[in-house]
């Protein structure tokens, strides 16, 4: 490649939710694609657990990466124009003056405003839609994960189709984190009783009010249900949530803790109203896992005849029954959605894109 890639590494000051494993596990993979000198990862100074690849140059900026703008828009952008690089970022965002390769996961804060009720929530939706929009007009190329994302997107900005290019999100070696079975000492409940298992931040659009619902209309059914909330959109059902006795509020949860309830739980149950993606179910089914997800948006292009389906706005079904339906294995999936085949799609693009320059 005749210019430098630089990727923003902030995604490695932050817990590990999809976007930022798939920018961790994205960049191990591309370490043995690239030739040395073709990639840089910038990171904070406040960046946790950067490994040493062999190709992939790794540049520690002294500066901690704590409110959110100011990493990408001055001291990346400044780094990435000083360098004369091409910026690549995992996250929904892009340097404003030096947009390079970008992903848009989604448009989640542009297409639900009514999600956003405070002030800090508005800012939130007005920094994101600005990136959304700067990357769609600006930006070399667009990486999204989803058929569904890439229509919204080519729908609401008018983007050529053929700028943007799905790259799929994907599970690697999830299935291989060891169970720390441990967690049933902390939740002593989960470990006497069968239950069902759902996992995410707590926001606004992963839908907790169907799982409150149905778990008050359902009194004999337990939840567990994992996440931390966000700081923005959240869901007005956490207290009612907290205050029914067949719910149990984990907190957040370590991989080994995860692994280990999706391998007791009678299913993992996704109700979510909107994703440009996701991942847990993903995960869920690389552990052998039933998958319980709503009928909207991305996740019957993504799950297909592998899960089983609910109305996100209908609490009342019987997962029992749902359950007892056939659903096809989850082999041919688990091949197709993996980081490496992300990685490797992105590759193609970024050199054509360079080369063709």
């Amino acid at each position: 490649m005749a210019k430098k890639i630089i990727i923003n590494g902030e995604s490695w000051c932050h817990n590990l939710t999809g976007i930022e494993r798939l920018a961790i596990e994205v960049t191990a993979a591309f370490d043995a694609l690239v030739k040395p000198g073709e990639m840089e990862l910038v990171v904070p100074k406040n960046a946790q657990h950067v490994p040493q690849y062999t190709n992939i140059k790794v540049v520690v900026l002294d500066y901690e990466a704590k409110s959110f703008p100011k990493w990408s828009q001055l001291v990346f952008q400044k780094y990435v124009i000083k360098q004369r690089g091409i910026a690549l970022d995992y996250a929904n965002t892009c340097p404003y003056f030096a947009p390079g390769f970008s992903f848009i996961h989604d448009i989640y804060c542009k297409l639900y405003p009514q999600d956003f009720t405070s002030r800090r929530d508005k800012l939130v939706r007005l920094y994101s839609t600005l990136m959304y929009r700067t990357i769609a007009k600006r930006a070399k190329a667009i990486f999204t994960v989803s058929e569904y994302t890439k229509k919204t997107i080519v729908d609401t900005y008018h983007v050529p189709a053929d700028k943007i290019h799905v790259v799929y999100s994907g599970v690697s070696a999830y299935k291989d984190i060891p169970a720390d079975e441990k967690v049933f000492e902390r939740l002593p409940k989960l470990k006497e009783n069968p239950f069902y298992f759902t996992l995410g931040s707590l926001s606004t659009r992963k839908n907790l009010k169907w799982i409150a619902d149905h778990a008050a209309l359902y009194p004999n059914e337990i939840f567990a249900v994992s996440g931390k909330a966000l700081l923005n959109v959240v869901p007005p059902e956490l207290e009612k949530l907290k205050s029914l006795p067949n719910i149990v509020m984990t907190g957040y949860l370590s991989d080994g803790e995860v692994k280990a309830l999706l391998s007791k739980c009678k299913a993992f149950v996704f109700p979510t109203y909107f994703e440009g993606f996701g991942l847990p179910p993903l995960e869920a089914l690389s552990c052998g896992t039933p998958i319980i997800v709503s009928n909207v948006t991305s996740l019957p292009e993504i799950y297909g005849n592998c899960a089983h389906y609910i109305d996100p706005n209908d609490p009342h079904v019987d997962l029992e029954k749902l359950l007892s339906e056939p659903v096809e294995p989850p082999e041919v999936l688990l091949e197709k959605y993996t980081l490496q085949n992300t990685a490797k799609r992105m590759l193609d693009v970024i050199k054509k894109e360079i080369n063709d320059a």
